[in-house]
């Protein structure tokens, strides 16, 4: 048998840390003497000793390694319980490994975008936009769907097309999954099919901003144009507009740091609503 400060010296345990242990039910001493207090320890609790050693370096909870030794009968046991935390641990591991790299795309995105609006020559421009004849899909759902109602006015009014492609958004905020918008294209003449409204767009005053680079950066333009309505004092006409003047095509997608989106809201003075 070991006084507790002999096994101290074999474990490489405190005498303080010893009592902890004890206390805490994680390794108790093999006889306590009633009339002294004193503790002692055989041979067999080293090994036990020298595990949980191992397992605090590893950071593993008191919690944790107190539940492990109550389960485990013998060696075998702890082997297996140890093997187990392994594999946790290595799927934790590529858990981590993935969001590493999401983190790392995130901050080349942010970095490019934050460079790209700092050297970007365009400026929020007031102007006139005369009304347009317009073939328009209106749809309720994601804004990536919207190319569906692009080709739909594609096929049936293609030969008429006059322009570039646009969004009209009637939502005042953003929305996921059931945004209110409108696919539409300019064209010279056509009737309403199907599923396509044909019409004339009116035009008006207005706020217009060019922005550089993917539609998931989008936001940064619109909290340029809107400061700058909020700071004219200017009242909003729905429905705001995107126009994509350089986008994906329909075989090759491009480079999305090279679209070029134009945002046009109308506006008028709030004296006159």
């Amino acid at each position: 048998m070991f006084t507790i400060g002999e096994f101290s010296k074999v474990t490489g345990l405190t005498v303080k840390t010893l009592r902890f242990y004890h206390d805490r039910g994680l390794l108790v001493p093999a006889w306590v003497d009633d009339q002294t207090g004193y503790r002692y320890y055989d041979t067999r609790q080293i090994d036990k000793a020298r595990i949980i050693t191992q397992l605090r370096s590893l950071e593993f909870s008191l919690e944790q390694i107190s539940e492990m030794l109550a389960n485990c009968e013998d060696e075998a046991d702890i082997l297996d319980f140890l093997e187990r935390q392994r594999t946790i641990l290595e799927e934790r591991m590529r858990q981590y490994q993935g969001i590493v790299t999401t983190l790392e795309k995130i901050i080349h995105n942010e970095r490019g975008a934050r460079m790209a609006i700092q050297n970007s020559t365009f400026e929020v421009q007031e102007k006139t936009v005369d009304a347009l004849l317009i073939a328009a899909v209106r749809m309720k759902g994601r804004y990536s769907e919207s190319g569906k109602g692009f080709a739909k006015i594609g096929k049936s009014l293609g030969r008429y097309i006059s322009g570039r492609c646009f969004l009209l958004h009637y939502d005042t905020e953003y929305k996921e999954e059931d945004a209110d918008f409108e696919a539409c294209m300019p064209v010279r003449k056509g009737k309403a099919v199907e599923g396509i409204s044909v019409r004339e767009l009116l035009g008006g005053r207005c706020v217009t901003l060019l922005h550089k680079g993917r539609y998931e950066e989008l936001g940064r333009s619109y909290a340029r144009i809107l400061t700058y309505i909020k700071e004219n004092g200017y009242e909003i006409v729905m429905p705001t507009r995107e126009v994509y003047l350089k986008g994906p095509g329909m075989i090759f997608k491009g480079n999305p740091k090279n679209y070029l989106t134009e945002i046009q809201i109308l506006v008028k003075d709030q004296q006159a609503s």
